[in-house]
């Protein structure tokens, strides 16, 4: 999704109050315009079981839906259990309360978004519980499983809204997608933002959503390059983080960009810090030499 600098015009505020903590609960919001009732115990159970195979329903009614997904251990003091993943009954959703830096940052449904917002007026929470010890590919496997099986067992769902990274995506995107498995979360779950500095010529790229795996988000403050080579580059090094469950160290460097094209003879230095843009949490920011903006204290 190409990123338009005519989307940042309008000067959005931070409110660097908010911040995010590594591991936390992952939250889906699926996003209806006519309020539902929760479906029948057998046909989820059976829907959750075709996604994620072996899991145990051990509360249902028409509040709540609880299954535990026995295919992963998490490992805490006490002892192993399996993740929970729950499911509220349908309640309303006010689209209106949500803020103008976010819908901003809505790329993969840009004609949409708007529309969504407007006309969806109930919503219905799917988060899991107990999950933070899993490894990150196994959290991040079993949330996407999750995922299939949320609109597949809600086809009135409209839309998905990531509330860890602020993604949103229409029902059927996520319906029809050939994202291969492994690459599902970084495309579903985690959000690469673009912002116009306003009154200078300096960009930010950062990442959102990495937090949730204990990986570190990403942070470009940049002038003078093409912010969609450098969303790109984001994607790319984000699934390398994924992938290897981070082996980024202070100072290490990883390859830039030339014409576009991500080059091992142009090195750009990592560095751990605090995010410039809200939510506060931790990032690499990465130094990308003569396009660089900002100072940076770091040798």
């Amino acid at each position: 999704m190409e990123r338009n600098k005519k989307e940042q015009e309008e000067v959005l505020q931070q409110d660097l109050s908010q911040s995010v903590q590594p591991g936390m609960v992952f939250i889906m919001q699926l996003l209806m315009k006519d309020k539902c009732t929760m479906p029948e115990k057998q046909a989820m159970t059976s829907i959750m079981e075709k996604h994620l195979k072996d899991v145990e329903c051990f509360c249902y009614d028409e509040k709540v839906a609880g299954f535990a997904a026995k295919k992963y251990l998490a490992q805490f003091k006490e002892g192993a259990i399996s993740p929970q993943l729950m499911i509220t009954s349908c309640e309303d959703f006010h689209g209106d309360k949500v803020e103008e830096l976010q819908r901003s940052q809505m790329w993969d449904c840009q004609e949409d978004r708007n529309r969504i917002l407007s006309e969806c007026k109930y919503q219905v929470l799917a988060t899991d519980m107990l999950a933070a010890p899993l490894s990150a590919h196994e959290r991040a496997e079993m949330l996407m499983d999750y995922l299939e099986a949320l609109v597949e067992i809600y086809p009135e769902c409209e839309a998905v809204y990531f509330q860890n990274s602020g993604k949103m995506f229409l029902a059927d995107q996520i319906r029809n997608h050939n994202v291969p498995r492994e690459s599902r979360f970084i495309y579903f779950a985690v959000n690469v933002r673009f912002f116009h500095i306003q009154g200078t010529e300096d960009m930010m790229v950062d990442t959102l959503g990495m937090s949730t795996l204990f990986l570190p988000d990403l942070q470009y403050h940049f002038h003078g390059m093409d912010p969609n080579w450098v969303v790109n580059h984001a994607y790319n090094l984000a699934s390398y983080i994924f992938d290897r469950e981070n082996p980024i160290k202070n100072n290490d460097t990883i390859d830039g960009i030339v014409n576009g094209n991500i080059a091992a003879e142009i090195q750009w230095k990592c560095h751990y810090e605090n995010a410039l843009i809200q939510p506060v949490r931790e990032v690499i920011d990465i130094c990308m030499n003569e396009y660089a903006s900002g100072s940076r204290q770091y040798d």
